[in-house]
């Protein structure tokens, strides 16, 4: 079994601490959620485990010739070659096999006869091996096979790379960690920029990937599907909880609960005694106890309550009354050129419904939304509203409606109606604006905070028809939950766009898919659409088992009886695993104790008790070296029985 433990890893920025001895062990069974607020540092611990930041002190041990990969979420740089191209440099590692056969193929073409060269065809044969074994010499296939999984068609495999936008550099970066199928994958924010297809192919992937997996999303639907494990980052300190994020949030309500009770016992407390140093500062019969209090005070550590998991609240403003048919679509044709988007579309919204528009990235959704909107003229058809209907419209690149000279405050203060304006702070902070963020200027936000802001003027104005195009992005989880569960209370009418599952699954009424296909309305829940698209992409994984299995995969048949004997040992072994890394914890656990005792003033001046604290701290160290050698030796021999087992 490929295994990476690492050992107390912290990281500071100025006086702000990002990690604080971080510990934690990944193997190729890992599947796994990083969670956390927004700029808690999961980019970073990403990156140090990789090694492309410096950590102030971390320990990394990882099995010898463990392949890692990292897809980074941004600042993607693609190589001036065609999508196939970088695609394929997921295969580089082979170079060197290759040119040596090259070299030995050239050294073979000049021997004469009675030459010895029995040695250079025992090392062809090696190489030819190898090669065979990771598929090498059918990576055409395999390329296009997971390009075509993440969007691409045949006829983009000669385009360059730097024709595409940057969500589609994305994906082909993404692919080509993918065909360089490593042993563990380190993945930020895949999911960003996928359309709902490349979704449904990526969790499929990665549930039969072979290694380890950890990654970072902000769609938990996603996450419900592929990761049985989520490690918390917050505060600078690494927290495992067992099972998928919806299992997660349920563990972390249930701490909440306890840390808002601690925490109200703690400000009452802190109350109580300011309110003493207040009340006896300047009599001096209790100085020393005023003293006293203030040290107290100052000696507090306070307890925080993780931003990302703060409950959120957000109600949008009466809808104002309309029809029952909100509006009628009838014979919509739309095209760009040659580029027939829609033909002959008809389709009527009804009162209160929530249709979902999904589908492939370039099908014509946000066109779609826009033709309702109002904002694109350009169509054939019939497009009207119902009466008294009120819109309000969400654009991707609303933020053009933002006056930048004013602050945060004042762009929602400009929508809002009076009754809401003691509550904006709240608001604001809802849609990740904290603290002195409300009075930066306008001029100054990044992209995905002025979409946020605009959402938030849209979502403050009274209409009872909203047309959403991927309202979600930039949102963080519990951002998207207060969303979602303010929509749910509307009592309006809305129409989104969206590639977010969890989104979709808990609010549309009805789905119109959009694909290269004619479009196609689904009614009720989303479980009936997810079921057609697993189908469809169930045929296609159908069809690449019927082709021919590789020397890699293939085995001679082992007796039911055998196999059942060694599942067993391995179950077996695999706790005794688990068993050595919680006594590894324990001990580096004692470690750090006997460090904080032999730190203390009181006793680095006692030379007996310091001598035999660095007695006990140097017997804990040889412990633990042993038992991680131990707990080594026994994850590679469970490697051994996996691949005698397969």
């Amino acid at each position: 079994m490929f295994t990476m433990q690492i050992r107390n890893a912290s990281l500071s920025f100025a006086d702000r601490k990002i990690l604080r001895d971080v510990s934690f062990t990944l193997d190729q069974d890992t599947r796994a959620a990083l969670a956390g607020a927004n700029g808690c540092g999961k980019t970073t611990l990403l990156k140090v485990i990789t090694g492309l930041i410096s950590a102030d002190s971390i320990t990394v041990s990882k099995t010898k010739g463990m392949l890692v990969s990292y897809l980074p979420q941004s600042d993607i740089v693609l190589p001036e070659k065609t999508v196939y191209e970088v695609a394929e440099e997921g295969y580089a590692r082979f170079s060197v096999l290759t040119e040596e056969l090259e070299r030995i193929s050239e050294e073979l073409g000049g021997k004469c006869e009675g030459d010895s060269y029995t040695h250079l065809i025992t090392r062809m044969n090696e190489i030819n091996e190898r090669l065979d074994e990771a598929g090498y010499h059918q990576r055409k296939s395999r390329i296009e096979q997971i390009l075509q999984g993440l969007g691409f068609r045949m006829s983009d495999m000669d385009k360059p790379s730097s024709t595409f936008s940057g969500g589609w550099q994305m994906r082909i970066a993404l692919a080509r960690i993918l065909i360089e199928d490593p042993d563990m994958l380190l993945l930020d924010e895949p999911t960003n920029y996928l359309d709902i297809e490349a979704m449904v192919w990526l969790k499929n992937y990665l549930r039969n990937f072979h290694g380890g997996v950890m990654l970072v999303s902000h769609d938990q639907g996603f996450l419900d599907d592929t990761v049985n494990t989520v490690y918390e980052l917050f505060s600078g300190r690494l927290t495992r909880y067992s099972g998928n994020y919806t299992s997660y949030l349920k563990q972390r309500e249930a701490e909440i609960a306890q840390i808002e009770k601690a925490y109200a016992e703690q400000q009452a407390e802190i109350e109580k005694t300011e309110d003493f140093i207040e009340r006896f500062r300047y009599k001096a019969t209790k100085a020393k106890q005023v003293q006293s209090r203030i040290k107290q005070l100052e000696k507090i550590e306070l307890i925080e309550i993780p931003a990302h998991l703060k409950k959120l609240s957000f109600s949008f403003p009466e809808a104002p009354h309309s029809g029952n048919d909100v509006m009628i679509t009838e014979h919509l044709f739309k095209a760009y050129g040659d580029n027939v988007i829609f033909d002959d579309l008809s389709f009527i919204i009804r009162k209160n419904e929530r249709l979902a528009i999904t589908g492939r990235n370039g099908q014509g959704k946000s066109t779609l939304l826009r033709i309702l909107a109002g904002q694109d003229p350009d169509f054939r058809g019939t497009v009207r509203d119902g009466a008294g209907v009120k819109k309000g419209y969400f654009a991707q690149d609303s933020e053009k409606t933002l006056t930048d000279g004013n602050t945060v405050l004042e762009e929602v203060e400009s929508v809002a109606d009076t009754k809401d304006i003691p509550r904006l702070r709240s608001l604001l902070g809802a849609f990740l604006f904290n603290g002195d963020d409300v009075f930066k200027k306008v001029a100054v936000l990044s992209g995905g905070e002025k979409s946020r802001l605009s959402l938030l003027k849209i979502l403050l104005h009274p209409c009872n028809l909203l047309l959403l195009d991927e309202p979600t992005n930039h949102l963080d989880i519990n951002a998207k939950e207060m969303l979602l569960e303010a929509i749910k209370a509307y009592n309006g009418t809305v129409v989104f766009v969206s590639h977010d599952t969890h989104f979709i699954k808990n609010l549309a009424t009805r789905i119109l898919y959009l694909s290269d296909d004619r479009p196609e309305f689904f009614e009720g829940d989303y479980d009936y659409f997810a079921y057609k698209l697993e189908e469809k992409e169930a045929r296609f994984l159908e069809k690449e088992k019927e082709k021919p299995l590789s020397s890699a995969v293939s085995a001679k048949a082992q007796s039911h009886q055998e196999q059942k004997a060694k599942r067993n040992l391995i179950q077996k072994l695999e706790k005794e695993s688990e068993a050595l890394l919680g006594t590894c914890d324990e001990l580096r656990a004692k470690l750090t104790a006997l460090e904080e005792e032999m730190a203390k003033p009181e006793v680095y001046s006692d030379a007996a008790r310091i001598t035999s604290l660095v007695s006990e701290k140097e017997k804990t160290e040889a412990l633990l070296e042993a038992k991680e050698e131990e707990w080594f030796e026994l994850s590679e021999r469970i490697e051994s029985e996996k691949k005698a087992l397969s």
